[in-house]
């Protein structure tokens, strides 16, 4: 078990960025750069015990600086979408950056994934750690408060990527950060339509044309959005527009963890868990990636991967119905994702 570091490259303004290798016992392997908190790499063995690399990414620092659909980044201040870029907060109104149709995305136009953090890796026991801190200012990207936020990922021999979240403010904001990590379990093979998928989700939140929230909660059963029993991912991609990108809600009570996805791919065996403490997942099945070149020399395309993104529901601050995204003055945002990974023999 190691974590390494080693230099990735340099901003235009020359501040230099690093990239860590955190490797266990069994051979599994991730790559994290303190740019953005992007997961580059994610090496996990089959059945034949071959080791590849199952999410999507790039090789190179400069393609990161570039236009991309926040490969393996941290998400934040607000992940997904907020209607109009507006919501208000203690009887004040706010204005966001809108830059997704009429709504705001992942935290505007210079989001958390294109920041520099700072950065601290250490060894402690069953597991090696790389810790990601970022302060943003008050009134970034138009979210107030001084937000200090730290993420850990933390990798053990249990083959579990443990994504840890903790933030404080200095005054009332709204927050909800994610990871949007792309997966691919056989990568090799193309598109993930084959994946098998278990989600415990008995509901999930209808959206709108522009992919807002109606502010219903309505049952999966009986349509295309239930994975309560495993199926393929592609089975009912026929009565959907172009696959998902839906917000799902998670069976379990409040910050509680639960252990809530299976993903199986049965040609490699390769097998990966996720639980949370968040109280939703958005399954997004890359729908919108077109052409994009990439590591190894790979072209991405629609369908290619899926992303379960743990956080709190779409347009939550102005959905009342929904849990509460306000983080208080005096309390501390928390959260906990953790990726495991096994073989089906």
């Amino acid at each position: 078990m190691y974590i390494s570091r080693s230099l990735f490259g340099k901003l235009n303004n020359g501040q230099e960025v690093y990239i860590y290798e955190l490797q266990n016992d069994a051979n599994v392997k991730v790559r994290i750069t303190n740019y953005g908190g992007i997961v580059t790499h994610l090496f996990v063995p089959d059945r034949n015990g071959s080791s590849e690399d199952v999410v999507m990414g790039f090789d190179t620092l400069d393609e990161y600086l570039r236009e991309h659909p926040y490969f393996g980044a941290i998400i934040g201040r607000f992940a997904n979408r907020i209607g109009e870029g507006k919501f208000t907060l203690n009887g004040k109104d706010y204005s966001l950056l809108v830059n997704n149709g009429n709504n705001h995305l992942h935290g505007g136009g210079e989001g958390f994934d294109k920041k520099v953090w700072t950065s601290f890796a250490e060894k402690t026991g069953n597991a090696v750690t790389l810790k990601l801190g970022y302060t943003s200012a008050h009134m970034e990207e138009g979210y107030p408060g001084n937000l200090m936020v730290e993420v850990s990922y933390s990798l053990n021999n249990d083959n579990e990527l443990i994504i840890d979240y903790r933030a404080r403010t200095d005054q009332d904001t709204i927050i909800n950060l994610t990871n949007h990590s792309y997966f691919n379990l056989n990568m090799r093979e193309g598109n993930i339509k084959g994946h098998l998928l278990y989600l415990d989700c008995d509901n999930y939140t209808p959206t709108d044309q522009g992919s807002i929230p109606t502010g219903e909660i309505k049952k999966v059963k009986g349509s295309p959005f239930d994975f309560t029993k495993m199926k393929s991912i592609g089975k009912d991609f026929d009565q959907l527009e172009k696959g998902y990108d839906n917000n799902f809600v998670i069976n379990k009570k409040e910050r509680e963890f639960s252990w809530f996805a299976k993903v199986i791919e049965e040609k490699t065996g390769r097998i990966m868990e996720v639980g949370t403490t968040e109280p939703g997942v958005q399954l997004y099945t890359a729908n919108y990636i077109e052409s994009i070149k990439a590591k190894e020399g790979r072209v991405y395309g629609p369908q290619d991967a899926f992303c379960l993104e743990t956080q709190h529901f779409p347009d939550s601050p102005n959905k009342p119905g929904f849990p509460s995204v306000v983080l208080r003055k005096d309390d501390e945002y928390t959260q906990r994702t953790i990726y495991k990974f096994s073989i089906e023999t």
